[in-house]
Parts: C-alpha cells; sequence; structure tokens
C-alpha cells in the first residue's frame, strides 16, 4: 500500500513522532495505522502510545444516575466549536439525551436513533437531533452512551470533570449502603477520571493483549543499543511488564490521595469501617473526542470564503 503525504501527517497528529519515523513506520506497516503505532512504541518512542487517543473534537460527556440508583447512564454528545458546546440550548439537548439514554433498551447507536424521543414522542432521536442541528445551526453528534443497571446491593457513582471534559461511571458491590461508601466511590471516579485504567483487576486482562505486550516490550528491549544476555532481557521484560499492569489494572494504581496505599488497599480500609467488603463489579470512563480529529480549517481560506459570500 503507498504511504501518502497526508497519512503521515495523521499519524503524527495522533502519535506525536517525528515525520520521518511516521513514515517509516508506515512503510514497515504497509498502511496500517495500528501496527504504525505498536512499531513506534517497539521502537521506544512513548509518544505514540500516549497520544494515540488524543483529544481532538468538541462537545461534553456527562452521566446521569437515576434518583434510586437503580440506574446509571454515561453519553457523549459532540459539537464542531466549543463555544455551542458551552451554549445553554445545547447542554439542554444533551440534558434530554442523558434522560433517553436513561430509558433506552438500544443495544447500538443505531437502534438507539430509531427510538421514539421522550421529549416529543412524535419524532425519532435522529429527528430530534436534526432539528437541533438546524436550530444551533452547527453540526451535533449523539456519538455513544452506556447504560449500567444496578443488580444487587451497592451503589452507582459519577463524577464529571473540567465541565464536561471528561466523565466516569462506576458500580461496586457492598452489603453496607451509606455516604461514607459514595464518598468512597467519588474518590475512586477521580481515581479513574485521572488515571484512566483500562481494566479493574488482573484477572480481566486478555491472554492476547499480555502477549501483545510482551512482544513490545522485548522488542524494545532488543532495539537498545547495549544489547543484553537473554535471561536478563527476560528479566526486564517481567519488571516493566508488571509496572505497566499496576498502571493498566485500577486496584493496582497507586492511589493518588495517598502514595502509601493501592486503590484495592484503600477500599479494603473503608470496608473495614463501614463494616462490609467493597468490590469495584465495573467503570466507564469518557474523554470528550477520544479518537475524533479536530477539523483543521486554513484561516486565510476562511476569511476568502466569508469575503466571497458578501460579494
Amino acid at each position: 500500500m503507498a504511504v501518502t503525504a497526508a497519512m503521515v501527517k495523521e499519524l503524527r497528529e495522533r502519535t506525536g513522532a517525528g515525520m520521518t519515523d511516521c513514515k517509516n513506520a508506515l512503510v514497515e506497516a504497509d498502511g496500517d495505522f495500528d501496527r504504525a503505532i505498536d512499531i513506534l512504541r517497539e521502537k521506544g518512542l512513548s509518544a505514540a502510545a500516549k497520544k494515540a487517543g488524543r483529544i481532538a473534537s468538541e462537545g461534553v460527556v456527562t452521566a446521569l444516575i437515576t434518583p434510586d440508583n437503580g440506574v446509571g447512564v454515561i453519553v457523549e454528545v459532540n459539537s464542531e466549536t466549543d463555544f455551542v458546546a458551552k451554549n445553554q440550548e445545547f447542554q439542554n439537548f444533551v440534558a434530554d439525551v442523558l434522560a433517553q439514554a436513561a430509558a433506552s433498551d438500544a443495544k447500538s447507536m443505531d437502534e438507539f436513533h430509531v427510538e421514539k424521543w421522550i421529549a416529543d414522542p412524535s419524532v425519532t432521536v435522529k429527528e430530534a437531533l436534526t432539528h437541533k442541528i438546524s436550530v444551533i445551526g452547527e453540526k451535533l453528534d449523539i456519538r455513544r452512551f452506556d447504560k449500567f443497571v444496578r443488580t444487587g446491593n451497592g451503589a452507582l457513582v459519577s463524577y464529571i470533570h473540567g465541565g464536561g471534559r471528561v466523565a466516569v461511571l462506576l458500580e461496586m458491590r457492598s452489603e453496607v449502603v451509606n455516604d461514607a461508601l459514595v464518598e468512597a466511590g467519588k474518590n475512586v471516579c477521580m481515581q479513574i477520571a485521572a488515571m484512566s485504567p483500562q481494566f479493574v483487576h488482573r484477572n480481566e486482562i486478555p491472554e492476547e493483549f499480555l502477549a501483545k505486550e510482551k512482544e513490545i516490550l522485548t522488542q524494545q528491549a532488543l532495539n537498545e543499543d547495549n544489547p543484553k544476555p537473554r535471561n536478563i532481557i527476560e528479566k526486564m521484560i517481567a519488571g516493566r511488564l508488571e509496572k505497566n499492569l499496576r498502571e493498566l489494572c485500577l486496584l493496582d494504581q497507586e492511589y493518588v490521595r495517598d502514595s502509601e496505599l493501592t486503590v484495592g488497599k484503600y477500599l479494603e480500609g473503608i470496608g473495614k469501617e463501614i463494616g462490609s467488603a467493597i468490590t469495584v463489579t465495573r467503570f466507564m470512563r469518557y474523554e470528550t473526542g477520544e479518537g475524533l480529529e479536530k477539523k483543521a480549517n486554513n484561516f486565510a481560506e476562511e476569511v476568502s470564503r466569508q469575503l466571497d459570500t458578501r460579494n
């Protein structure tokens, strides 16, 4: 597959790596972006891993928990500009989307879009979105939502950071449900917002994920300037993999409010205080625009278009 300048530019924007490195990675990966990112990681370009999911669009992510604490939803609604995202008309629409998601049984966004709009059952969700676009005058998108229905004793907890830049929805199990449990849930939500774990605990990690991580770490070690014996490389890989897993797994992460504890140890302590073990069942973390790219306008062209419309 021929590698174009546009492909190199896109990979550079997604990873933060140099133009030459991006071109070489794309050539080696035969144009496969995911493989090109792995290649950049294998060569020690850590920026590639950290920026691969950079934020690149406007809008908000937010969450809602029903008054009975039985249902929690988290949604992302995108707009073209930050100005519109702060508009009250847009915010009211997002609130309606949250209510729709809380009542929805849809298993996909396609199913969600054809549901009757709760705020006006004479139209579908898609028709309501189209109408709102015409009112606001900017492209909008209901991009995604997840819904948790609480099962058993425990609590659903949510947290919104930065006015809707990051949202977290969390489910915990506990035989005792009180203010201390909810406060602990808020603290864990803030941990998730700040540290972006991918799993609750290690037994959730797929074997293929571990195999891929080991492969990348092995290649990193082999690419280092000072080659080491195989047995030393294996110890290095084991140590680096352990460090990565501590960062990826919520319960193994260093607790941000007390570096002497892991999140798991923090919850053990709260469990002893309230008289019941606390289990994190699941969580969902949304960040506005994950995986999307901002529309890059040429300012000179924009001015020229405006002048043309006046003539």
